[in-house]
C-alpha cells in the first residue's frame, strides 16, 4: 500500500461503481479480497483508490464509469486535500497544453520519476506565464509535494487527451465548486458577462476581489476572440487558493499575461502603481473589518473616507484608484449602499465629479444573497475636462425580469434592456426615459439630504394595462380554472399495496434499456439552458452556459430530466418545444430506449417520495439524490403506457395548476397597483 495516497470513502466507492451505499456494505461482508480501510473512523472508513479501483476493475464494476468522474475521486481524496490537488492538476495541465512533448518525456517511467522530472519544466512554463516566485500566486511545486499528485496527474492527462487541457481543468474546478456550494461566493455566468459588456473592450482589466476569476474570463471571452498576450488580467483575492486557481484557470483559457497575488486588497494593494482600462469587481459585502482603523489617511480615498459600516464605498474607491482617465469600472453592489445615510457624502462627491455613471438595480436571484436586488454601479475615471453644464446619471431597473416561481433569470432580456439603455448614454451623456426601466436623471436632483440612488425611487411606473388588460388576465384565469376542473383526477378507488418486482436505475443503464448523462459546465452560449430550476418550476430553458469548445448533452423528445440536489421528487419529460436545449448544472438525464421504456411511466415512478427517500443522501446543507439508485417495477411495456398515460394527465393538471397560480398573482398584483395608481375604478 502506498503512503500518502488518495482515500475514498463508501459513498465514493458507490458513486464509482453506479451502486448504492448498501451495496457496498454488502461487498465489504461477502468479499474475503474486498480492500482493508487505511484510513478514517470505524463508522465511516476510508480506502485506498488504487486498490478499490483494482477490486471493482476484477470485478467488471468499473468498465461504465467515466475517465472524469475517476479523476474527480482523485482529486476530491488527495491527502493534502482538494485545493491542492486542482493547483498541481492546474500546473501540469498547463505543461500538457504548452509543452506535450515535455511532459510525454517526464512522464514516461514511475510516479517517483515523473515526481523528481516534472519540477524544472514546470518552472520552464510557469515562470513565464506568472513572473518571479517571489510574485506570483502559483509558485512551483517541489517533487516531495508531487509524489503523492503523481497518479492523479497522469490521470488528468490522459482527461486532457480526450477533453483537451482546459476543459479538463474546468470541469474538476466545478466539481470542486459545486461539492462546497457555502465555500466560495461565485458570480453567475451572466451576471459576469453582463459585467464585463458593460466594461466594454480593454487591454488591462483589473480584479481585486478575483475568487475562482469568473469576471476575469467573462472580459477575455468578450473580446470576441481568445485574449492575446497583449491583454493583461490582474486579480488579486486575500485567499492564496483562491488566487492560484484564478491565475492557472485563466492561463489555460487564454494567452494573456496573467498576474494574481494573493493579499488582502485594501490592506496590503499589489497593484497599486497599476492604472488599468477596465476594473470589473463582485466585492464582499457588509464587512466592517475591512481596515477602518489603519487606513484612515490612504490617498485612495479621494471622495471621503469611508465609515466602518460602508465597506463597499471603499471598494468603488480602490477601483478608481486603479483606473486610468477615461477608464470604466463595474461593481456589484449590495441595495444598502445607495441609500445608507453613513454613505451620502461620498455619494454626493461621486456624482459631483462626474465619477458615478449609472447604478442598475438586476432582480432578485441574479447573484448571492438571492433574495436581494443587488446593484451595478458602473464608474468612469473622471479627465480632466470640463464635465456637461447638465450631467446626468442613469438609473436602470430591471426587476420587471424576475423569474417566476423558481425559475431561472431570463438573462438574455436583462442584458439587451441593460445595454439599449447604457450604450447610448455612454456616448452622449442621455438617453430617452422607458417607464419603470430606465431614466436619466440630473445630478442636482440626486443632490438632497439623503442622496439616494435607488433606482426604483426616481423611476416612473411603466404602463399600466388598467382595466382592459386586467379583464384580459381574468379571463384567461377563469379559462385556466375551468381547465383544472376538467383535469382534476378522478376519485381514486383504494387497494392493497403492490409488491413488484423492481429494478434500478443503475441496472437498467447497466442492460442498455436507457442511457445516463449528466449536465455539463461548458457549451455554445448560443444555445439556451435548461437549469435544474426550470425543472422544478416547469418552465422554458432559462439559463446560459459560458462559451466554450465543450459539446453540450442536448435534450431529445423523450428524454426525462432528474434534478440531483434540493431533495424534491421531480422528473420532466422533455418535450418537442423544450428538445435541443443543453442539459445544465446538478441535472440527470435519462434517455430511454422505446422499446424498452416508456418515458412518462419512468418519470412518474421516479417522482415517488419514497422512491427518492432511500436514493437520496444526506449532507448538512444539502440533500443530494443518487439516480442510479432509483428504482422502477419490471412491468410488460403495455403495462407501462398504461401507468404512463395516467402520469401524463397528471403531470398537465399540475402545469395547468401552476399556470392558474401565475395569472392569479398577476391580477391580484395588477388590481393592487391599478387602484393605488388611479388606471382602476373601485367599482
Amino acid at each position: 500500500m502506498q503512503e500518502n495516497g488518495t482515500e475514498v470513502t463508501a459513498a465514493g466507492i458507490a458513486r464509482l461503481a453506479g451502486v448504492g451505499r448498501a451495496a457496498v456494505s454488502n461487498w465489504r461482508r461477502r468479499h474475503a479480497d474486498f480492500p482493508k480501510p487505511v484510513g478514517g473512523t470505524e463508522t465511516s472508513p476510508s480506502f485506498a483508490l488504487t486498490e478499490i479501483e483494482d477490486w471493482l476493475r476484477a470485478q467488471g464494476k468499473l468498465a461504465e464509469v467515466p475517465l472524469r468522474e475517476r479523476v474527480w475521486q482523485q482529486v476530491a481524496g488527495h491527502p493534502q486535500g482538494p485545493v491542492t490537488a486542482l493547483i498541481h492538476v492546474g500546473c501540469a495541465l498547463l505543461l500538457v497544453h504548452d509543452r506535450p512533448t515535455v511532459w510525454l518525456e517526464v512522464s514516461a517511467g514511475s510516479d517517483a520519476r515523473l515526481a523528481d522530472l516534472l519540477p524544472a519544466p514546470l518552472d520552464q512554463v510557469l515562470t513565464p506565464r506568472f513572473g518571479a516566485i517571489r510574485k506570483r500566486a502559483v509558485a512551483t511545486p517541489t517533487a516531495v509535494q508531487l509524489r503523492p499528485s503523481a497518479p492523479l496527474l497522469r490521470a488528468a492527462a490522459e482527461l486532457a487527451a480526450e477533453l483537451d487541457a482546459r476543459k479538463a481543468f474546468e470541469f474538476l474546478l466545478g466539481r470542486h465548486l459545486d461539492a462546497n456550494p457555502r465555500q466560495y461566493t461565485l458570480t453567475p455566468t451572466g451576471l459576469a458577462a453582463l459585467m464585463a459588456d458593460l466594461a466594454g473592450p480593454a487591454t488591462t482589466v483589473l480584479d481585486p476581489a478575483c475568487g475562482t476569476g469568473a469576471l476575469l474570463r467573462a472580459v477575455a471571452a468578450a473580446q470576441g476572440a481568445p485574449a492575446t498576450e497583449e491583454q493583461h488580467l490582474d486579480g488579486q483575492d486575500s485567499a492564496p487558493e483562491l488566487a492560484a486557481l484564478t491565475a492557472l484557470r485563466l492561463a489555460l483559457h487564454a494567452r494573456a499575461v496573467v498576474r494574481t497575488a494573493a493579499a488582502d486588497t485594501l490592506r496590503a494593494d499589489a497593484f497599486d502603481s497599476l492604472r488599468a482600462d477596465a476594473v470589473v469587481c463582485h466585492p464582499p459585502f457588509n464587512e466592517r473589518n475591512w481596515g477602518h482603523d489603519e487606513l484612515a489617511y490612504d490617498p485612495r480615498w479621494e471622495y471621503g473616507f469611508p465609515a466602518r459600516t460602508e465597506s463597499e464605498l471603499a471598494w468603488v474607491q480602490h477601483a478608481l484608484a486603479r483606473l486610468r482617465e477615461g477608464g470604466v469600472a463595474v461593481l456589484l453592489m449590495p441595495p444598502a449602499a445607495a441609500s445608507r445615510r453613513s454613505g451620502r457624502r461620498i455619494r454626493a462627491d461621486l456624482l459631483r465629479r462626474g465619477a458615478l455613471r449609472a447604478v442598475i438595480a438586476l432582480p432578485p436571484g441574479a447573484a448571492p444573497p438571492y433574495n436581494l436586488p443587488l446593484h451595478l454601479w458602473v464608474l468612469r475615471k473622471p479627465a480632466l475636462v470640463a464635465q456637461a453644464a447638465r450631467p446626468e446619471v442613469l438609473l436602470a431597473d430591471t426587476g420587471v425580469f424576475t423569474a417566476d416561481s423558481r425559475g431561472g433569470l431570463d438573462w438574455q432580456a436583462v442584458r439587451t434592456a441593460v445595454l439599449d439603455a447604457w450604450r447610448p448614454f455612454d456616448r452622449t451623456g442621455t438617453v430617452p426615459e422607458q417607464p419603470g426601466l430606465s431614466r436619466c436623471v440630473p445630478v442636482i436632483e440626486l443632490l438632497d439630504d439623503d442622496v439616494d440612488l435607488a433606482p426604483a425611487r426616481h423611476l416612473p411606473p411603466p404602463a399600466a394595462g388598467g382595466g382592459e388588460r386586467l379583464a384580459d388576465v381574468r379571463d384567461s384565469l377563469g379559462e385556466t380554472l375551468r381547465l383544472t376542473d376538467r383535469l382534476t383526477p378522478p376519485p381514486a378507488a383504494p387497494r392493497p399495496p403492490v409488491r413488484w418486482p423492481l429494478t434500478t436505475i443503475g441496472e437498467l443503464a447497466r442492460g442498455g434499456a436507457l442511457q445516463l448523462r449528466t449536465g455539463g459546465s461548458g457549451g455554445h452560449a448560443r444555445v439556451p439552458v435548461l437549469t435544474d430550476h426550470d425543472v422544478l418550476a416547469g418552465t422554458a430553458p432559462s439559463g446560459t452556459l459560458p462559451d466554450s469548445d465543450e459539446e453540450p448533452v442536448l435534450t431529445e423528445a423523450g428524454d426525462v430530466v432528474v434534478p440531483v440536489l434540493g431533495g424534491g421528487s421531480i422528473a420532466r419529460v422533455v418535450d418537442e418545444a423544450t428538445a435541443g436545449a443543453a442539459l445544465g448544472r446538478n441535472l440527470a438525464l435519462l434517455r430511454p430506449d422505446p422499446a424498452a421504456l416508456d418515458p412518462w411511466f419512468l418519470a412518474g415512478f421516479l417522482r415517488g417520495t419514497a422512491n427518492n427517500r432511500q436514493a437520496s443522501s444526506y449532507a448538512s446543507t444539502a440533500t443530494r439524490l443518487d439516480v442510479r439508485r432509483l428504482q422502477l417495477p419490471r412491468l410488460p411495456l403495455e403495462q407501462q403506457r398504461v401507468y404512463g398515460e395516467r402520469f401524463r394527465a397528471l403531470a398537465e393538471f399540475e402545469e395547468t395548476l401552476r399556470l392558474a397560480g401565475r395569472l392569479g398573482e398577476q391580477l391580484v398584483r395588477g388590481m393592487y397597483d391599478g387602484l393605488t395608481d388611479g388606471t382602476v375604478e373601485p367599482g
